[in-house]
């Protein structure tokens, strides 16, 4: 039987309860280390008035990273998809001679 955790996690100087799979806690942990050490940066480069601000911009690279990553990946894909449809020409083209 899976028991769900009960995790505490610390993002932006507050602390969410959550209850969690066990197969979730190390990224969510980990994704919590990298929003605040983003949020760190965005304070330390920018002139930053309000934590909602800051939230917001690292809401914004997190969701533009995996966008780009999704687009690549299609990219791959089509890429992937030609190179099979000219390996198949070529084998087709074979088995007619």
């Amino acid at each position: 039987m899976n028991e769900k955790l009960k995790i505490k996690i610390s993002i932006a100087d507050r602390v969410y309860p959550l209850t969690v799979e066990p197969t979730q806690e190390e990224g969510l942990r980990s994704a919590s280390k990298k929003i605040d050490i983003m949020i760190k940066q965005f304070e330390e480069n920018y002139a930053v008035r309000d934590k909602q601000d800051v939230l917001a911009m690292c809401a914004l690279q997190f969701a533009s990273q995996l966008e780009q990553k999704q687009i690549e990946k299609t990219e791959d894909n089509q890429e992937s998809l030609e190179r099979l449809k000219k390996i198949n020409d070529l084998l087709a083209n074979y088995l007619e001679k």
